[in-house]
C-alpha cells in the first residue's frame, strides 16, 4: 500500500469543511478533545496494516500499528463514561494519559503512552486550549517520550515528536495563528519529518521502510487534523467499552478473588483501603483521586462492590471462584501431579502458544500471560497477572524484545515488589525459569535468570514477507530467514539451510543442547528434517523436539 511512505498518505486540502463544522471554541474543551483523538484514532485503525507492514525485519508479525490502536483505544475509553471526572481539556488529557498507560502495549504503545503523559502534564487545570498552550504540550509530549527510553535513537518515532514540538513552538509566536492552523503545521511537520527517518536511521534506509512509529504518529495527527477541517475518518465502530456486572453468588471457604476499577471524584485511596481491608485479604488498592485499582479475596464480593458502587462508578469487574480453582488443583494431585513449593517470589511469564505455556508452567511460572508478537499484552494485563499471586514479591519475563517496556512500567505501579528480568525470547526465559532458586529472595533470583537467560542463543526461523535488505543480507519475499537472539543473520530458500547459517554466528561447540519448539502448522516431517539436519552437522549436541505451538514461525530452537 501506499500508506508505507509518509509521502503518499492522503493529501491535505484546502476546500471548505464539509463535515463536522466545528465552531470557534472547538477544541477548546474536553469532549472536543476527545472526539478529535477518537478521529485520530479511526484514522490509525484505517491505517494500522499498513504501519504493521513497516517493520524493519520482513517477518509476518509486524504489530506496530496495532500496538498504537490498542493503547489509543484504551486512552481514549477512559476517557468516557465519566473516567475523566470532570469535562475540562486538562481532566480529560489527564483520563487520556491514565488509559494509555494502562493499555500500552509494546515499545511503540509505550511511548504512545509517554507523548500523551507528557501532553497532559504540559496542560494548566481549567485553563483553556489555546495555539501557545497546545504548543508547550506538544514539548511536554517530547520531554517525556525521550525521558522514557534509556538509550533514544533518532529516525524513530522520538525525532518526530521532537521535530513537532519544535515547529509549533515557531508557529505560536504567531499571535494570529488558531488552533487549525497550528495542528496543520504540527501534521505536515510529522509528515516530513518521517520521510526523513531513512536518512537518519541507516537501518530504515536499507530495509527500504520509514520508521513504523513515527508514521503512526503522523496518522494520528492527520486523523486529528482531517476532523477539525470536516473530512471525513474511517471508523471502527464505538470506542467506548462496556462493562457487564454479574450476579454474584458466595459459596465455600476459599471465597471469591475479586478484582474491579472504581472512578470517582476525590476518592480517598487510604481511606478505601482501610474500608475494603475488613472485607477480605490479599488486598491490594493502588491509584488516585479519579481512579483507583482493587484486588481482594472475599467470600462475599457483593460487600467490597456495593462499597465501591457507593463512591463512585465500577467497570472491568473480574470474580473468579478460587473454590473450583482449589478442587481443580486436588484434582490435579490426584491425578499425580506434585505441588510447587512454597515460594516467596512469584513468577509471571509471557508466552504465545500452548506447548510453551505448558512448558513455562511446568518450571515453575505460576502465571503465563498469553501475548507474543502481534499480541503484546498491556501494562495492565502484566499488573494484574502479577498482584494476583499470593506471593511476597514476583518476576516478570517478558519474553520477548517488544513487551520489556511495558514490562518495565509495572513495577512503580505496585506495592508489591517486582523485578522485571529482560527475556527477549521464550528460550531466554525458560533458562531463566530453570535458574529460579526457591531458597533465594527476589534479588538475588533476578540477578541470577538474567545471566541464565542471556546464555542461551535462541534461532527463529520464518518466511519473509517482502524483499528487503537487512544488516548487508538481501532477502527475497518467500525465502526462509533465520533470527539470531532479533538479529535477522541468514536467508535462504531451504528452511535446514538458513538453520546451518544462523547455527555458524555463534560457537555451537561451547552449548550442549538444542531444543526445537515446532510452530503451530508444521508438520512432525519438517521438524524430523530440521533434527536430522542440526544432528548430522553438530553430532556433539543433544537435541529434541518440542511441541510450541507458537503462530508466525515454524520453528524457535533454544541451544543451551
Amino acid at each position: 500500500m501506499s500508506d508505507s511512505n509518509p509521502g503518499a498518505a492522503p493529501a491535505l486540502t484546502k476546500a471548505k469543511p464539509s463535515r463536522n463544522e466545528p465552531g470557534d471554541g472547538f477544541l477548546c474543551d474536553g469532549p472536543e478533545i476527545r472526539k478529535a483523538l477518537a478521529a485520530g484514532l479511526a484514522w490509525l485503525e484505517h491505517h494500522s496494516e499498513a504501519i504493521n507492514a513497516l517493520n524493519v525485519f520482513p517477518v509476518p508479525d509486524g504489530d506496530t500499528g496495532t500496538n498504537m490502536v490498542l493503547t489509543l483505544r484504551a486512552a481514549i475509553a477512559e476517557a468516557g463514561n465519566g473516567a475523566a471526572g470532570g469535562d475540562s481539556v486538562s481532566e480529560i488529557l489527564a483520563a487520556v494519559s491514565r488509559g494509555a498507560l494502562m493499555g500500552a502495549r509494546g515499545n511503540s504503545g509505550v511511548i504512545l503512552s509517554q507523548l500523551l503523559r507528557g501532553m497532559a502534564q504540559g496542560i494548566e487545570p481549567e485553563e483553556p486550549l489555546s495555539p501557545r498552550s497546545l504548543s508547550e504540550a506538544f514539548a511536554g509530549a517530547r520531554d517525556m517520550a525521550y525521558q522514557g527510553v534509556m538509550r533514544p535513537v533518532e529516525g524513530t518515532i522520538l525525532t518526530v515528536a521532537k521535530e513537532v514540538a519544535l515547529a509549533t513552538a515557531r508557529a505560536a509566536r504567531n499571535e494570529s495563528i488558531d488552533l487549525r492552523q497550528l495542528l496543520s503545521v504540527a501534521t505536515e511537520t510529522a509528515r516530513h519529518a518521517v520521510a526523513a527517518t531513512p536518512s537518519q536511521l541507516p537501518v530504515l534506509a536499507e530495509a527500504g521502510v520509514v520508521d513504523a512509529g513515527g508514521q503512526g504518529l503522523f496518522i494520528i495527527l492527520e486523523g486529528i487534523h482531517r476532523y477539525l477541517n470536516g473530512l471525513t475518518v474511517e471508523s471502527n465502530g464505538d470506542l467506548q467499552r462496556t462493562v457487564h456486572l454479574s450476579t454474584l453468588v458466595p459459596e465455600d471457604e476459599y471465597g471469591y478473588d475479586t478484582q474491579f476499577i472504581l472512578q470517582g471524584r476525590n476518592l480517598n485511596v487510604d481511606q478505601i483501603r482501610t474500608d475494603l481491608a475488613e472485607m477480605g485479604d490479599s488486598l491490594l488498592v493502588v491509584g488516585d483521586t479519579t481512579a483507583i485499582k482493587v484486588h481482594i479475596h472475599t467470600e462475599f464480593p457483593g460487600h467490597p462492590l456495593n462499597y465501591a458502587v457507593g463512591l463512585g462508578s465500577v467497570k472491568d469487574v473480574v470474580v473468579e471462584n478460587m473454590q473450583e480453582q482449589y478442587q481443580q488443583f486436588i484434582a490435579q494431585q490426584a491425578r499425580g501431579r506434585s505441588p510447587k513449593p512454597d515460594k516467596l517470589v512469584g513468577i509471571v511469564a509471557v508466552a504465545q502458544g500452548e506447548g510453551f505455556r505448558r512448558v513455562l508452567e511446568s518450571l515453575g511460572a505460576d502465571v503465563v500471560v498469553e501475548g507474543g508478537q502481534t499480541m503484546n499484552p498491556s501494562v495492565e494485563e502484566l499488573l494484574e497477572a502479577a498482584v494476583s499471586l499470593d506471593t511476597e514479591s514476583v518476576i516478570l519475563l517478558p519474553n520477548n524484545n517488544n513487551i520489556i517496556m511495558a514490562a518495565q512500567h509495572v513495577p512503580p505501579m505496585s506495592e508489591k515488589p517486582i523485578r522485571v528480568v529482560p527475556t527477549r525470547t521464550i528460550p531466554e526465559g525458560i533458562s531463566a525459569l530453570i535458574a529460579f532458586n526457591y531458597e533465594m529472595g527476589l534479588e538475588d533470583n533476578a540477578e541470577a535468570m538474567t545471566e541464565a537467560g542471556r546464555a542461551t542463543q535462541t534461532v527463529e526461523l520464518t518466511v519473509a514477507t517482502r524483499t528487503a535488505k537487512i544488516n548487508g543480507l538481501k532477502v527475497k519475499e518467500g525465502e526462509y530467514i533465520a533470527i539470531l537472539n532479533t538479529d535477522l543473520v541468514a536467508t535462504s530458500g531451504d528452511l535446514c539451510r538458513a538453520a546451518l547459517k544462523a547455527f555458524k554466528e555463534f560457537s555451537v561447540e561451547e552449548y550442549e543442547i538444542a531444543t526445537i519448539y515446532r510452530g503451530q502448522d508444521v508438520s512432525s516431517a519438517e521438524a524430523d528434517a530440521l533434527y536430522n539436519a542440526l544432528t548430522k552437522r553438530y553430532p556433539e549436541l543433544d537435541v529434541e523436539v518440542v511441541d510450541g505451538g507458537q503462530p508466525h514461525y515454524h520453528f524457535v530452537v533454544a541451544v543451551e
